[in-house]
């Protein structure tokens, strides 16, 4: 078997050890790989480029970030993705039954077995896991400018996010339109999935499935502070009461509409700030991988 390898350079657990490493596990899985690093700016456009040329197989190596990059280029394409996971997270990865061990997820390559799975998109934009408004998207921000000026670790930094944003917790007020049938809300969070998220422990933030054609929307109902961390302690212990969270399973389509001239939206763990009316769909098996 004859592929590229795409390795993010900037991956949690890229570079040019990772290069090394990468095109060892692949020939010894019996992979012929070219293996090139690439910067994430880079990679779209590589992917799409690889694509276009009809290439039955792409393997890249990096985190979320990197598969959601490639998988926008690869959606609808007859190229399949190989999945490295090397990133610091691998919620697509793991979500897919792909192991972490590099020369493990090689195996899966090699046994070449093709599944059809879901992308999402919010006016346009490809993500393969979930999006958020409200109180995550700040916490996001606030982690990357700990990550950029102090250094701290991607976890340390998210924790000691959490309790700053907690600290300025408010609400949005938003008009949902699901599936044409229209509500408005105030809600400190909105989140939308690709396909249906388990939020109990111990499977909190897994799917069981990314291949049922469906959106995940869950809207946590308007809280006081205390009564907002209540809340997400009863929902991992799955003892929701029916006054935290609505949760709507099997949309298809959501349009989010605001006062607001801009809303602040993390896709995947990037924030993006777009101006509403805000679209997201699910593009049902769009994208190939390799999974086992």
């Amino acid at each position: 078997m004859k592929a590229i390898a795409l390795v993010n350079k900037s991956s949690g657990r890229g570079g040019e050890e990772a290069s090394a490493r990468v095109a060892g596990a692949l020939a010894q899985a019996g992979i012929d790989a070219e293996v090139e690093l690439i910067s994430g700016r880079d990679l779209g456009e590589r992917c799409r480029a690889i694509a276009e040329r009809g290439d039955p197989l792409l393997i890249i190596g990096g985190g979320d970030g990197t598969i959601g990059a490639a998988a926008a280029a690869l959606a609808g394409a007859v190229s399949a993705i190989g999945i490295l996971p090397l990133g610091t997270l691998n919620h697509f990865a793991r979500d897919l039954g792909i192991p972490f061990e590099l020369e493990e997820a090689a195996k899966i390559i090699a046994a070449n077995g093709e599944h059809h799975v879901d992308v999402a998109e919010m006016n346009g934009r490809t993500f393969i896991n979930n999006s958020a408004i409200g109180l995550y998207p700040l916490m996001v921000v606030d982690r990357e400018l700990q990550r950029r000026r102090r250094g701290r670790s991607k976890r340390l930094a998210m924790l000691l996010a959490s309790l700053r944003t907690l600290a300025r917790f408010g609400h949005q007020r938003l008009t949902l339109t699901v599936n044409d049938q229209k509500a408005r809300v105030d809600t400190p969070l909105l989140f939308v999935g690709n396909n249906d998220y388990r939020i109990e422990l111990p499977a909190a933030g897994r799917r069981r499935s990314i291949e049922r054609g469906e959106l995940c929307v869950m809207v946590m109902r308007k809280k006081t502070r205390r009564g907002f961390i209540a809340a997400a302690v009863r929902a991992l212990f799955n003892r929701s009461r029916p006054d935290d969270m609505v949760r709507l399973d099997g949309v298809e389509r959501l349009r989010v509409a605001s006062g607001r001239r801009q809303i602040s939206v993390s896709l995947d763990g990037e924030i993006v700030h777009a101006a509403p009316p805000l679209d997201y769909k699910i593009r049902k098996k769009a994208l190939r991988v390799i999974a086992p």
